[in-house]
């Protein structure tokens, strides 16, 4: 067996391997949130739980981390008709979008503390530690996103992708749209369990 054939082997067995392995690290991500959320659900029974408005900054944040998985939608479809000018324009606009996303979160905890909502000290509440502690949670792991978003712009930017060579791209894709759909979840989970 050439050493050819044997790279052209180990290539495949690990593009077989690297969506079970993605999915397998989604569902412990959210085996960890669904943790969070339920100890958050628990901790409402609290005498000093504290019920407050989510952030307009968070509402904000919530539409552009939509129209960051919209954008990355179209940036596929036109990968998928070798357009690679009009994917790559807007795969850069997800970026910029979850760039956005991100400072609109930062926006939205100092609109806590300007409420004084404070995750941690005398003045924090229970339910304040929890929406914070959470959020920024989700943050971390959309901040890894952007990074694979990252990888994922070099890669295109080098023309490693085309209609016949999508695994990195679709792997960067369906971790993207997972941590939306996550925060989606998150704020839904927000606005109506107070």
């Amino acid at each position: 067996m050439s050493r050819e054939s044997v790279n052209e082997e180990l290539k495949q067995a690990k593009q077989k391997s690297a969506k079970p392995m993605l999915w397998v690290s989604m569902i412990s991500m959210v085996m960890f949130f669904a943790g969070l959320t339920s100890a958050y659900v628990v901790s409402m029974k609290r005498e000093d739980w504290v019920t407050f408005d989510l952030p307009q900054a968070f509402y904000i944040s919530t539409l552009l981390i939509l129209l960051s998985s919209v954008a990355l939608v179209i940036s596929q479809k036109m990968l998928k008709k070798d357009d690679l000018q009009k994917s790559f324009l807007f795969l850069a606009i997800t970026f910029v979008l979850g760039l956005a996303f991100i400072w609109y979160q930062y926006v939205g905890f100092n609109e806590l503390k300007a409420a004084g909502l404070y995750f941690t000290g005398p003045e924090s509440t229970v339910s304040t530690s929890f929406i914070i502690g959470i959020t920024f949670m989700h943050v971390l792991h959309l901040i890894a996103g952007v990074i694979v978003l990252l990888v994922v712009i070099y890669n295109h930017y080098k023309k490693k992708y085309s209609s016949t060579n999508m695994l990195g791209f679709e792997l960067g894709a369906i971790f993207w749209h997972f941590v939306d759909v996550l925060w989606i979840y998150l704020f839904f989970f927000f606005y109506f369990i107070r």
